[in-house]
């Protein structure tokens, strides 16, 4: 049997000792330990629902108003809408006749609206819409209480 070569010898020593040292590196940067840390989330910004102008004239056989608006979102960040409910709270006129006057006498038609959408950070961002309003005309009833009432809209956001 054949000696080996010096060169192989010394080639045989560089590999084995490249090897030990890579897994001396290894270990020199591999380390255990443990620790606690805290992270917060942000909140929801709060919304603030617009609706487009003032709607007057909620009388006998006026055709139904559209009820839309628009966002302001005050925070760092968009939020997201699925939809826009509206519910009315009638006040009866002081001094109007006598009789009821209340949220049964006026039809509002698609309260919950979806929106869908991203609201950015902004004054009147984002849109939504699609509800309307409209005096309930009952002929065979007297529906003079109702005369100067003033109907509230009430938003929420989902």
């Amino acid at each position: 049997m054949r000696k080996p070569s010096r060169r192989v010898l010394v080639t045989a020593v560089l590999v084995v000792a490249m090897a030990s040292g890579a897994t001396a590196a290894v270990a020199y940067w591999s380390a255990q330990g443990s620790g606690t840390a805290a992270a917060g989330t942000a909140g929801t910004a709060s919304l603030s629902v617009n609706q487009r102008g003032t709607i007057t004239g909620i009388d006998p056989d006026v055709a139904p108003q559209p009820i839309s608006g628009t966002f302001d979102n005050p925070g760092p960040g968009s939020v997201y809408v699925s939809s826009v409910v509206v519910g009315i709270t009638v006040t009866k006129a002081p001094g109007a006749p006598a009789g009821d006057c209340t949220a049964a006498d006026y039809t509002l038609t698609g309260a919950a609206m979806t929106v869908d959408e991203e609201i950015p950070p902004g004054s009147s961002v984002g849109s939504w819409g699609g509800a309307t309003i409209q005096f309930n005309n009952d002929p065979t009833e007297f529906q003079d209480a109702c005369k100067g009432a003033s109907v509230s809209f009430d938003y929420a956001v989902d």
